[in-house]
C-alpha cells in the first residue's frame, strides 16, 4: 500500500508543472470573459440608469394593480421569481456579513 502511495506521488511530482500548466492554458480564456462580464454586470447603476429603474417599478405596480399580472407566461413568471429570489438572497447574505455570523446579533 505504501509503495502504491509512493508511485503516485513520483507521478503527480512529475507531472505537476506540465498539469499546472495546462490548467492555466485552460483558464486564462475563461478568467478572461468572467471578468468582461463581471465588470458590466456588477457595476453600480449609473444616473441615467436610476430613473428608468423607477419607471420600472411604477410599470409593474400598475400592472400589478390592473391584473395583468395573471397574464404572465410561465417563462416569464419564472424569470421574475428568481431575480426575486437572488435579490433576497443577496440582502440573507448581507445580513449574514454584517452580524458576524448565521445566528442571531451580538447584542
Amino acid at each position: 500500500m505504501a509503495q502504491a502511495a509512493q508511485r503516485l506521488a513520483q507521478r503527480v511530482a512529475a507531472r505537476g508543472p506540465q498539469l499546472l500548466s495546462a490548467a492555466v492554458a485552460y483558464s486564462k480564456p475563461r478568467l478572461a470573459t468572467f471578468w468582461y462580464y463581471a465588470k458590466v454586470e456588477l457595476a453600480p447603476p449609473t444616473p441615467a440608469e436610476i430613473p428608468r429603474a423607477i419607471d420600472g417599478m411604477k410599470a409593474m405596480v400598475r400592472s400589478f394593480q390592473t391584473g395583468r399580472l395573471a397574464q404572465l407566461t410561465v417563462k416569464e413568471a419564472l424569470r421574475n421569481g428568481l431575480v426575486a429570489t437572488e435579490v433576497l438572497m443577496w440582502f440573507y447574505i448581507g445580513e449574514i456579513i454584517g452580524k458576524g455570523g448565521l445566528i442571531g446579533y451580538n447584542v
